[in-house]
């Protein structure tokens, strides 16, 4: 499907743009707005609300419940969206069309990022609202959860423009995100803390496990698979360094791999 934008209003703001015709064409796909709505609010909101069921909330409830969003919004929301989007604008010709006009090549990738990151902000919002309205005591570092977040909308979005290089199409995206997804989910606290020892350990350096570990810190001030006290917020700032720098290490990664691979066209 071709986007089209108004000429003047692209001129002037191209990233603006190729946001709002983005928007348009995610708000029209009935199937993307009901995973970017359904998913990151039902499955956390479920979670929360059971295990609080017959007992009073708790950071450790919050930070599950966070953290599946995290993984519902980053997975099925961002990555798949924005791969779905770029392999379906590249094989319709859209990209290669983009690049002919004052679009930037950087703006034109953000561009499919947009809805997702928004949706996500949005689920966020409402996840946390339940969650710290229902009485659950407040979050140790807000920040280390709004860096996962943030941090983790940048790396799956670059992880969906690498893999886009090797889809063919849009229903083939079902395959070729699979193996993204199979390492994200290893990095769930949950699988982590039933791992062998030294699976665990690398586990603990796939992409999804710094999300998860910087969300636990921030709600509940300390890892889910820590049985110690809740740290102070300058603690958690500390013990935040290295699923940081993890997370800093695979979107260097993958911006390398985005620069190295991306196709702005099919080829024969």
């Amino acid at each position: 499907m071709t986007i089209t934008m108004p000429a003047n209003g692209f001129r002037r703001r191209p990233v603006t743009a190729l946001a709002k015709a983005e928007w348009l064409q995610f708000r029209r796909n009935k199937t993307l707005v009901y995973m970017a709505t359904a998913f990151p609010i039902g499955i956390p909101l479920a979670t929360f609300l059971i295990a609080r069921k017959d007992t009073e909330p708790t950071t450790a409830m919050a930070a599950v419940a966070l953290e599946m969003l995290a993984l519902m919004a980053l997975l099925f929301v961002q990555y798949y969206s924005v791969l779905s989007m770029v392999t379906t604008r590249r094989s319709e010709g859209v990209l290669k069309r983009l690049r002919t006009g004052e679009a930037a090549d950087w703006q034109i990738q953000l561009a499919p990022a947009i809805p997702g990151a928004v949706m996500t902000a949005a689920t966020t919002v409402v996840v946390a609202a339940v969650v710290y309205g229902t009485g659950t005591p407040m979050p140790v570092n807000p920040l280390a959860i709004i860096v996962a977040l943030v941090g983790g909308t940048v790396l799956f979005t670059l992880l969906a423009l690498a893999t886009s290089a090797y889809t063919k199409n849009a229903e083939a995206a079902q395959i070729t995100s699979l193996p993204v997804m199979m390492v994200a989910m290893l990095g769930l606290a949950s699988i982590r803390s039933v791992l062998p020892d030294r699976l665990a350990q690398m586990a603990d350096w796939t992409p999804f496990a710094a999300v998860s570990d910087l969300i636990s810190l921030g709600a509940a001030g300390k890892l889910s698979t820590d049985s110690d006290s809740a740290l102070s917020f300058a603690d958690t700032v500390t013990a935040s360094g290295r699923p940081f720098a993890t997370l800093a290490l695979w979107t260097v990664l993958a911006l390398v791999l985005t620069r190295k691979s991306f196709r702005w066209d099919d080829r024969g």
